[in-house]
């Protein structure tokens, strides 16, 4: 490691995370409002919850952003081992199993999501191996092959829960990082295919991921089931216009559209706020990216550019993914919004990231 002085943190990264965050939690009151008060007798129910995540996440962020980063680096590999007991864990009959998928593990209120910590941990343990076994990456055999392992293991797992979004964000950025360290491009292409062969196949294999890609080609022909959700986002974003129809005033989250304030928050963020606020989230996001990937560039060692190139694709693709499915650019796939959906543990990992993130700023030779 090159030594470097300690100076602030990414300003902008950091503004753009807080706002990001507080849009989000305005987004969750506003889109879960309806439902809880039905649910829970409590229109704030979800935006409590919400809120103690991202205080206490936004504590992690700070205590992590403090300390430097090379020693969390020895906290990769024991990360990961915990990490792929949990998602063995959460497919047994210790896992909690919601709307056919069993993604939870712990007691309630004590719950969170393994694959969420998986997506982190794997970033971690690659950038920390990858940048102690550059030489070897581009052997095949001996160098690439124990990561393609890993990968399968982790993503086999996950997909026993199932869950496709997540296992493409985290392969995504597996090729990414690889490809970073130097790995020969005949092998990058033949992963990319293989990888895309393995979707399909799961695809496949799954009637109702079928069901799905039949609807994503033509919602409306399917519009009573597989293409309601997409044609009631659609629905929402075409509603909000270039203005919205003003905070709090969607017509969707009124029971129309499932998923309102998780994986489909970002619809009622158009409907509300039109154009103009659904705009203004994704240029955040490409902010972050920017920032992200500046902040790898100026990392004073392999290892720090690795792991804040990783923490930036692992977010922005799945914001881009979330993104995808609202628009009816992609099929159908349980993936979160970062910052904006609700969700705690998405919402602490996340937080943890950019800590990460901000940390390594701390340390790049250019601001």
């Amino acid at each position: 490691m090159r030594r470097s002085r300690r100076g602030p943190p990414d300003f902008i990264l950091f503004v753009v995370t807080l706002a990001l965050l507080g849009i989000g939690l305005v987004m969750v009151f506003s889109s879960s409002a309806v439902t809880t008060s039905v649910s829970f007798d409590d229109a704030y129910y979800y935006l409590k919850k919400q809120l103690i995540w991202a205080v206490l996440g936004i504590i992690i962020m700070f205590v992590i952003m403090k300390i430097n980063y090379n020693r969390i680096k020895d906290l990769a590999a024991p990360l990961l081992v915990i990490t792929i007991v949990c998602l063995v864990l959460v497919i047994t009959p210790l896992g909690t199993e919601v709307k056919g998928s069993s993604r939870f593990l712990g007691i309630a209120p004590f719950v969170f999501t393994p694959s969420e910590l998986a997506k982190l941990a794997m970033v971690m343990f690659m950038a920390k191996s990858l940048s102690i076994n550059l030489d070897k990456i581009r052997n095949f055999k001996n160098g690439l092959l124990p990561y393609l392992v890993l990968l399968a293991v982790v993503c086999g797992l996950i997909m026993m829960q199932p869950d496709l979004g997540t296992t493409v964000a985290i392969a995504g950025t597996f090729i990414l990082m690889i490809s970073m360290a130097g790995a020969n491009m005949a092998h990058l292409g033949g992963i990319a295919l293989a990888g895309m062969a393995g979707i399909g196949a799961a695809i496949a294999v799954a009637p109702y991921r079928m069901e799905r890609w039949y609807a994503f080609l033509d919602p409306w022909q399917y519009a009573s089931d597989e293409g309601f959700q997409t044609i009631q986002s659609l629905y929402a974003l075409g509603s909000g216009g270039l203005f919205g129809m003003g905070l709090g005033r969607s017509r969707q989250k009124f029971f129309y559209l499932p998923e309102q304030y998780t994986d489909f928050v970002y619809a009622i963020l158009g409907e509300e706020l039109g154009f103009v606020g659904a705009f203004l989230v994704l240029a955040l996001f490409l902010l972050f990216a920017w920032r992200g990937f500046r902040i790898a560039l100026n990392a004073p060692d392999i290892f720090g550019s690795l792991l804040a190139a990783g923490i930036t694709v692992m977010i922005v693709l799945q914001a881009a993914i979330n993104i995808g499915v609202v628009t009816g650019v992609l099929p159908v796939t349980g993936i979160t919004l970062p910052f904006i959906s609700y969700g705690g543990t998405s919402l602490l990992f996340t937080l943890a990231g950019v800590g990460l993130l901000l940390n390594i700023s701390r340390y790049s030779e250019v601001k």
